[in-house]
């Protein structure tokens, strides 16, 4: 609501916020934040306005209208939205200036036309923020006014990681946006995006795509050249992902392209051809998924590295008692898929490869062929798998490289 008073030639003025709508689909997998005592947290307050401190003042000059101030919210509005817009409006007057400062007193950037006060940026969440206000008088004469408000509190604090982690990646590797809970609207997933900024060099042609409502990537439109120098700065603290729930933070990650190394494996004729900078290195016998347990074919990357594991078929849906259950000490074993496919020492699959697929899935090699591969790869390189009738979805990994070019800049929730 908007109130407008008259008064004398002497006028305080407060501050106006328009407030943005979000979207309403509760998001789950979020800290949660308390509210404070008597007050509904996340709650939006409606704006209104105050009734201005009018300063003692004579009567008004002749020739000298009253100045009528329209201000909105309240002096001590709370629960505003961190995009919103700080506005003051004055009949019988002209708003010169409108300056706002945080807690600390350090001024906020933003830009001021026709009274309306516009961040550059988003304010952050829960925090107070100051307003000084100039209108110039018809007499020549100038009013300068003060007001606060403070941003809402969201009832629930979205959280989100930028990957890689890695310092040096392979030219697989895309940026990531790795959110903790589904952003479900396209409206919101295009805020999401509209605020990360990717800087490359040297320059290179990509695009941001959502594999899921929960991973945000970017790619370059074909591999990576080595060296390239990738910035990601996501500005997304107080960027709505739901009904009450806000992303909390800001965040920037660098990372670097390490050498070019792409391998291919046949699953008809069970060797692994591998590439780095044009050249093939090596060709290792390998053996993968046998019938029942076929691995996918697509076109994946190594997602962590992990010297010594166990491996137990009970986390990919094989139970103790059945008759394919495992549970195995492995060696030299690097991920592709989140479905359970690695690339892995497999001594006691020895004999069968470079001859026939009897794995359950993963791409088994000899001990010293898999702690060579280990050794010779990073995360981010590229793995080709050919030759089986069962595709892998882009989900099931890192999958950007599953879609051509114009297929992936549609998944851009911007187009």
């Amino acid at each position: 609501m908007t109130r407008t008073t008259q008064t004398s030639r002497t006028a305080t003025l407060a501050v106006s916020l328009a407030v943005m709508t979000g979207a309403t689909t509760a998001l789950a997998g979020c800290s949660r934040a308390q509210s404070g005592a008597g007050e509904a947290a996340g709650r939006t307050a409606a704006p209104s306005a105050s009734r201005s401190a009018v300063a003692p003042s004579t009567t008004t000059p002749a020739g000298v209208a009253p100045v009528k101030v329209t201000v909105t919210p309240a002096d001590g509005a709370r629960g505003v939205e961190p995009a919103a817009s700080v506005t003051v409006s004055a009949t019988g007057g002209q708003v010169r200036d409108v300056v706002v400062t945080d807690r600390s007193g350090a001024r906020v950037p933003g830009t001021v036309k026709d009274g309306a006060w516009t961040p550059l940026r988003r304010l952050g969440l829960d925090s107070t923020y100051s307003v000084r206000s100039v209108v110039s008088l018809s007499d020549g004469t100038s009013q300068t006014a003060s007001s606060s408000f403070r941003t809402l509190k969201p009832a629930t604090t979205a959280k989100y990681t930028l990957l890689p982690s890695d310092d040096t990646v392979g030219v697989g590797m895309p940026a990531i946006v790795q959110l903790a809970s589904a952003v479900k609207t396209p409206q919101q997933r295009a805020e999401v995006e509209r605020n990360v900024e990717i800087t490359t060099v040297p320059a290179v042609e990509g695009s941001w795509g959502w594999l899921d409502d929960r991973q945000l990537m970017w790619r370059p439109k074909d591999y990576w050249k080595p060296g390239t120098r990738v910035t990601v700065n996501a500005r997304l603290a107080g960027v709505q992902t739901g009904a009450g729930k806000y992303l909390g933070r800001d965040d920037t990650r660098s990372f670097t392209i390490g050498r070019s190394q792409v391998s291919t494996v046949d699953m008809r004729t069970h060797h692994m051809a591998v590439v780095r900078d044009g050249e093939q290195i090596n060709n290792i016998p390998v053996t993968t998924g046998k019938p029942g347990f076929t691995t996918r074919s697509g076109t994946k990357v190594i997602m962590e590295k992990v010297s010594a594991m166990t491996m137990d078929s009970e986390t990919v849906g094989i139970p103790k008692g059945s008759p394919e259950y495992y549970k195995l000490d492995t060696r030299w074993n690097m991920r592709i898929t989140w479905t359970g496919e690695f690339l892995h020492a497999a001594p006691w699959s020895q004999w069968a490869q470079g001859r026939r697929n009897v794995s359950h899935g993963c791409t088994n090699m000899g001990l010293d062929d898999a702690r060579w591969m280990f050794e010779s790869s990073m995360v981010g390189d590229v793995v080709r798998f050919t030759g089986s009738d069962r595709p892998f979805e882009p989900t099931e990994g890192i999958g950007v490289w599953q879609y051509s070019w114009p297929q992936w800049q549609q998944q851009s929730a911007l187009r």
